[in-house]
């Protein structure tokens, strides 16, 4: 059983070679009014988003996200920001003092922030858009903030590139369905077995796509990639910018 919506879901790719096609404005501004409709914590709305289509910017954010040349090519490209700066604004036209310390509020402007983006890469793809998000948005996270004017009390959690699809590629494969939903409580029983189920898998799906280049599986990449702390400069800059992790 399915729907025009999980159909949609269930057929997510990473999109990252685009048509010289531009994206309308009119759709531009309906897919950002998506994310706006994403749920929201308290209706806190802890994010904005800053739409870049300037060749000039795209390609100093290509070097800066780690030189992924289609953060480049894109027609838009999109930087999603935590931003409890407009709440401070709100404090202070009521005369109240904002506490921005503490995980709580870090994590409440991460998870609107992603919520948020997340509808907007959704309402692309029912535009018939391709889209992928860039973590590397994080890996100079002052630089950007700079180039992108900032504020305190913002920072940014990933970008989207965003375009009309200009390449078909095969689906990656997903963990089993035993090893994601739990009935009542978490149930560690069969985990191994089903990771081991999906190594096989996904070194399969690897090996096709780089045509033998690579043949390790997922458990055997994220067991290389957890291995040692990532981005570790996110919390002093998070800091600096006015988020005090209490």
């Amino acid at each position: 059983m399915s729907t025009e919506v999980t159909r949609l879901i269930q057929s997510h790719r990473s999109i990252r070679k685009y048509t010289e096609e531009p994206i309308d404005g009119e759709i531009l501004t309906d897919i950002l009014t998506c994310g706006q409709w994403a749920p929201s914590s308290h209706n806190v709305q802890a994010y904005s988003v800053i739409v870049v289509r300037s060749s000039e910017k795209k390609q100093q954010l290509a070097v800066l996200t780690g030189g992924q040349q289609w953060v480049e090519e894109c027609p838009v490209f999109l930087v999603f920001c935590a931003d409890f700066y407009k709440l401070q604004q709100a404090c202070e036209m009521n005369g109240e003092t904002i506490a921005a310390e503490g995980v709580e509020s870090f994590l409440v402007a991460a998870v609107d922030t992603a919520l948020a983006a997340e509808n907007v890469l959704l309402a692309a793809r029912s535009y018939g858009l391709g889209g992928v998000m860039i973590g590397g948005i994080r890996n100079n996270p002052r630089e950007v903030a700079e180039l992108l004017g900032l504020p305190p009390l913002t920072y940014p959690i990933m970008g989207m590139c965003l375009g009309y699809p200009a390449q078909d590629i095969e689906q990656k494969p997903r963990l089993p369905m035993r090893a994601y939903v739990h009935e009542e409580q978490y149930d560690t029983d069969g985990i191994r077995e089903a990771l081991q189920e999906y190594e096989e898998i996904s070194a399969a799906y690897y090996e096709r796509r780089t045509k033998g280049k690579q043949t390790d599986g997922w458990t055997k990449q994220m067991a290389h990639y957890v291995n040692k702390p990532r981005r570790v400069h996110m919390k002093e800059f998070v800091q600096g910018q006015g988020f005090r992790l209490e």
